[in-house]
């Protein structure tokens, strides 16, 4: 692969004045390429077009439209997050370690490939089917025709077990165990379904899904290039890691699990190959600062237990390896190595962690912590502490968070207006639009991006019809994006000028496929459910069904009341307490098609049909182009 041509980066200085945004000028060195080495070592082939496309022609991933990266850094982006981009767009099969194989740069994540007795054993199958199938094809290219004897999720969020399906086809599954930490199925469900259509919303700009691939659009996200957008699927696991210490061997490959719970993900899991001598730290170790509270939205991370946990696998792993690998980015060679990469990043969120907490104790709020606090020099320094993906800026703030809540104790913020509301007045005061764009102008022309921005946010939300407005936003976030070291910054900034100026896009990603659907649990299904009821349609509204599913032996009573879809279940041969409005015999696979819209065919009812009608009739649709940067 070519050698990295790196500028260093005089430009730094000019781009903090330029943008002012908050990363300090003290980059690691430029000069030091030990990364590209370890990006490049075990190349064996890559997949040549860098191109892979669903069944119908569609393009789900196109890894070689970040060719330009080869080229030095324009200044339309940060020379920092330009070099990292350049790291995680390198693509193929990788030899890690004997028996252990890498696809990277076929998806956001990686696949992990581990060699047994008699086929490969999976771990990460990365977002869709197609991307999955195309990395496994590509490691039997030059690996033999290996059938996949096992699979493993590292943790709970879709790129690390979307692709399911293209790597245990319909068909091929019996037998092949999955293993994944305890807790996955729920957690896995509460970030894709329960709020998925705001997350996929907000996940298209974190992305930046529909930008171009160009030097002044989206050059990576900096934990990779992007997301596929493929067929997201969901095998169910069939082994549960429930314990640290816990062993178990796959086609004579044997692992040695550490549960992380609450770490980068609510279920989530390290684990060593002892035989192999290789350490897989999941996503809980990457080369680069995580979010403590991801853009696209999920429920905050514990930075405390996160920093204990790698202090653990310091201690619980210590001269077991060689080798340590992560679901995202390159390996780590070196025993010495390894130690200090795992030493590093513990220190990184514990100092995150008790270091906002020691100031909110002192009374600065989440926003005030997040533009004062910066990381010790010798953290700055480290490239994998950089906020390429995570920032410091936007940790801090959810470390608060997770500690405070949204309020930050003063009560002229308990009750403000709503956004629109709230810019109407600002603008009403300052003298109407023409005079705040005025000022804003000035601001931006002075450098002061960041309240120009702010000012102008007031504008648009006071009249979403301005486009001098609109316009004068977008040019700002441009140039805001343009300066940005953080990948998910960087998209932000430049969707939210798209929007701008183009208007809302809807997302090719569908977090809701059947397969999807298939995978959740009664009650998973039941809640996805209860939370798209129209409260306000259902208030008036009182009714009770029960569903007995034969395939379960259990009887689920579902209870709309004052607005509220409730249910309980016990089992099937229990007598109710008190009848049901309406009672449906049926088997999971016909309760998939009653929700989605097939009716009573085949299900056996007693009592009033029409009580399903009244239900259905208060569940919504959510919005998937609902706007984001207007009101």
């Amino acid at each position: 692969m070519e050698t990295p041509r790196l500028e260093t980066p005089p430009r730094l200085e000019t781009e903090r004045r330029m943008t002012a945004l908050p990363f300090d000028d003290t980059a690691p060195p430029f000069e030091d390429t030990t990364d590209f080495a370890d990006a490049d070592r075990g190349f064996l082939g890559a997949l040549v077009p860098g191109v892979v496309r669903a069944a119908d022609g569609r393009v789900v991933w196109d890894n070689d439209a970040y060719d330009f990266l080869r080229a030095d850094c324009p200044d339309t982006a940060h020379p920092s997050l330009w070099r990292q981009s350049r790291l995680c767009a390198r693509q193929g099969l990788y030899k890690v370690a004997d028996r252990v194989y890498q696809v990277r740069g076929l998806d956001l994540s990686n696949m992990t490939l581990i060699e047994g007795e008699r086929g490969v054993v999976v771990i990460d199958p990365l977002i869709s089917t197609e991307t999955a199938a195309a990395a496994l094809a590509l490691y039997r290219e030059h690996r033999g025709d290996r059938p996949v004897t096992g699979l493993v999720y590292t943790h709970s969020h879709a790129d690390h077990f979307g692709g399911a399906r293209g790597v245990l086809p319909h068909g091929s599954e019996e037998g092949v165990p999955v293993l994944a930490p305890a807790g996955f199925l729920e957690h896995a469900v509460s970030e894709t379904v329960y709020a998925g259509n705001a997350m996929v919303r907000r996940a298209g700009f974190m992305y930046g899904n529909d930008l171009p691939r160009a030097p002044d659009g989206q050059i990576g996200v900096g934990l990779g290039s992007a997301t596929s957008n493929g067929t997201i699927t969901l095998f169910p696991p069939t082994v549960d890691i429930t314990r640290t210490g816990q062993e178990e061997t796959v086609d004579g490959v044997r692992m040695l699990f550490q549960l992380t719970p609450g770490t980068e993900a609510p279920a989530e899991m390290n684990f060593l190959f002892p035989e192999l001598r290789a350490l897989c730290l999941a996503e809980n170790a990457t080369h680069n600062l995580h979010n403590v509270l991801t853009l696209r939205g999920a429920v905050v991370r514990d930075a405390r237990i996160w920093g204990r946990y790698l202090d653990e696998a310091i201690d619980l792993f210590d001269g077991r390896y060689d080798v340590a690998f992560a679901s995202h980015h390159w390996p780590t060679w070196g025993r010495d190595n390894v130690a200090a990469f795992l030493t590093e990043q513990r220190d990184l969120y514990a100092y995150l962690h008790d270091q906002t907490l020691r100031r909110l104790n002192d009374g600065p709020t989440g926003p005030e912590i997040a533009e004062e606090l910066r990381l010790p020099p010798a953290l700055e320094r480290r490239w994998h502490a950089r906020g390429y993906y995570g920032s410091l800026n936007h940790n801090v703030k959810a470390v608060y968070q997770r500690y405070l809540g949204w309020f930050d104790g003063n009560p002229a913020h308990l009750w403000e207006h709503p956004p629109a509301e709230l810019a109407q007045r600002y603008v009403e005061v300052a003298g109407g639009a023409d005079a705040v764009l005025g000022k804003a102008r000035a601001y931006a022309d002075a450098g002061d991006l960041r309240f120009a921005a702010t000012l102008l946010n007031h504008v648009v939300f006071a009249d979403p019809a301005d486009t001098a407005a609109k316009e004068a936003l977008a040019a700002v976030n441009t140039r805001l994006g343009r300066g940005a070291e953080n990948g998910t910054w960087r998209n932000f900034y430049l969707a939210g000028a798209q929007e701008l100026r183009q208007g809302v896009k809807v997302s090719a990603v569908d977090p809701s496929n059947p397969e999807m659907t298939a995978a959740l649990t009664v009650e998973m299904l039941l809640d996805s459910v209860a939370v798209r009821i129209d409260g306000p349609r259902a208030w008036d509204e009182d009714l009770t069904i029960d569903l007995v599913l034969t395939d379960e032996q259990r009887r689920y009573r579902l209870t709309l009341h004052n607005g509220a879809l409730t249910h309980r279940s016990h089992p099937a041969g229990e007598a109710p307490k008190s009848a049901a409005g309406l009672t449906l015999t049926l088997d999971k696979p016909r309760l998939l098609g009653l929700l989605a819209g097939q009716g009573l065919d085949g299900i056996g009812h007693e009592g009033d049909p029409g009580l399903l009608t009244r239900l259905f009739a208060v569940v919504t649709k959510a919005d998937p182009a609902f706007p984001v940067v207007t009101p």
